[in-house]
């Protein structure tokens, strides 16, 4: 029963959805162009401040002042994983490290930045992506799906000797064979709207609200799992009858050998005379025998109902809502800015093919009705731009996500050391008056856990670069296009040395994105 646990509790797919790009375990902080050509715009002056450094833009000219971005995101997911029981695989070659690749495209990423500054004040909208983004597909499943496959397998072997104790012939299981898929698609929509007023000529503030809304799909499929026998490939479904009426059998004749080695005991006892050793040590044999059987039928019975395999459709939906402050301050040739997004409180709402409780926690995430925490954390982003000159400039940045400080879904929040921080450094060269050419990095650090990592929802230390441009079509059209590129670590995790379990995580992102700025 534990291994069919583990594999429930691997299909529910805790949060296989991807990030677009840039940014925390949950958040997306590329809503730009700007910020793919250089994502150091903490501290920038420009129209993509309304997500970035909103208090800043109301420096801009007065007027209404538009942004539209499209941005393309591809990124692969791939486990390298080791496990003793891959080797039983018929599709592995007898192998124990197995590849398993996900592969996530965001095809369309939009965002609307709007401004309208008028005197003092700014007036700002913003429509973005800032979690999710994309969907996510394993086509060929996840290590934590086969190797539990794989297991239950192994486990099978041992009917051999019972068959072998019972005269019957051996099945003689050897290995497996199994279809997997997964598939996971998420989508946090924002809706941000706030004003930015200049205090004086050189400090603005700002305040504004951001609205969530949540919307997300996944997919689990575990089929056409077979039994490698000494007679070929069987139906698992097929096995399991054969092998239940095996073990029902045995456990008939363990019982009727019970009550006569019982009927002579109790005659010896009857006369006063002590029963033989010989007939207490095969009331004792056959008793160890019966337990035995007992708890392979209780283990065959449990595997019985999952013999079709294993089937999860759930969508979730929900809305949350949370503050936005920022500060910018200018000082001769230099801008400095922060802002810090509070937390917004998401408890997603399933739709789901999973309608009864469960003593599995993992499947009661994806119960019909239920409520799941899934927060998003707050931010605190700092930054700083130098006017190098009046056609350079220096930028400058810092995010830090309080990823400790949310409610998910089992306390897994509780399993990271801390929060993400991310630093970020870019440069503008205006070429002509016309042409802006940029670029600039990120470096983003993850304190993560073995205890958090695992297959279905992982993320790991990268760095990444960006570059583009920005053409000044016309004295009220701009037009931008950039290329964004995230270069992952490997994390690997070590289960257990003898026999090596163990998995090695990591990841590619690439984006381009092109833009259009309208000022009027």
């Amino acid at each position: 029963m534990n291994k069919i646990n583990v594999i429930l509790a691997s299909v529910m797919l805790a949060a296989t959805a991807t990030n677009a790009t840039a940014g925390g375990i949950l958040t997306n902080t590329n809503q730009s162009i700007d910020f793919l050509r250089n994502p150091a715009r903490d501290g920038a002056i420009g129209l993509d401040g309304v997500y970035s450094n909103p208090a800043g833009v109301a420096f801009l000219p007065e007027g209404f002042h538009l942004g539209i971005n499209w941005q393309y995101a591809h990124q692969t997911r791939t486990i390298e994983s080791t496990n003793p029981y891959f080797a039983l695989g018929r599709k592995n070659g007898g192998n124990a490290t197995k590849t398993f690749e996900g592969v996530a495209d965001a095809p369309c990423i939009p965002s609307v930045q709007a401004a309208y500054n008028k005197g003092d004040w700014s007036v700002q909208f913003n429509f973005s992506v800032p979690g999710g983004g994309g969907k996510c597909e394993f086509a060929d499943g996840l290590g934590s799906f086969e190797s539990v496959v794989g297991g239950i397998a192994n486990s099978l072997r041992g009917l051999d000797q019972i068959a072998t104790a019972l005269g019957q012939t051996a099945p003689g299981v050897e290995g497996y064979d199994m279809d997997g898929y997964m598939q996971g698609r998420q989508y946090y929509f924002g809706f941000q709207l706030g004003a930015a007023y200049k205090i004086n000529p050189n400090l603005s503030v700002y305040g504004g609200l951001r609205l969530l809304y949540g919307t997300a799909t996944y997919k689990a499929k575990i089929s056409n799992i077979q039994v490698k026998t000494a007679a070929g490939y069987v139906d698992f479904g097929s096995f399991m009858q054969s092998a239940t009426a095996l073990v029902d059998g045995g456990i008939n004749g363990v019982n009727n050998g019970l009550a006569q080695v019982n009927a002579g005991i109790a005659q010896y006892e009857a006369a006063g005379v002590p029963a033989p050793a010989e007939l207490t040590g095969m009331k004792a044999q056959l008793e160890g025998t019966a337990t035995t059987l007992q708890g392979t039928s209780q283990s065959l019975n449990a595997l019985q109902k999952y013999s079709q395999g294993v089937n999860l459709l759930c969508n979730q939906s929900s809305v949350g809502i949370a503050p936005i402050i920022g500060i910018d301050w200018r000082v001769g040739h230099f801008n400095f800015a922060a802002k810090y997004e509070f937390k917004t409180q998401i408890h997603m709402k399933n739709e789901s093919t999973v309608n009864e409780a469960s003593e599995i926690a993992a499947v009661n995430k994806f119960r019909d009705g239920e409520k799941i925490d899934e927060d998003s954390p707050a931010q605190l982003a700092l930054g700083a731009m130098w006017n190098i000159s009046d056609d350079v400039r220096l930028n400058l940045g810092y995010h830090h996500f309080y990823d400790t400080n949310v409610n998910w879904y089992n306390n897994t929040q509780d399993l990271l050391d801390g929060g993400t921080n991310e630093y970020l450094a870019g440069v503008e060269w205006d070429v002509t008056d016309r042409l802006t050419i940029s670029g600039g990095g990120q470096l983003t650090r993850y304190q993560l856990t073995d205890a958090y990592m695992n297959d279905m929802s992982f993320v790991v230390n990268s760095y990444s670069v960006g570059f583009g441009f920005k053409y000044k079509a016309s004295e009220k059209i701009s037009l931008s296009a950039a290329y964004f590129q995230t270069n992952y670590e490997h994390y690997e995790k070590t289960v257990s040395t003898e026999p090596l379990v163990r998995d090695d995580f990591t990841r590619t992102n690439r984006v381009l994105g092109i833009g259009c700025e309208i000022n009027l």
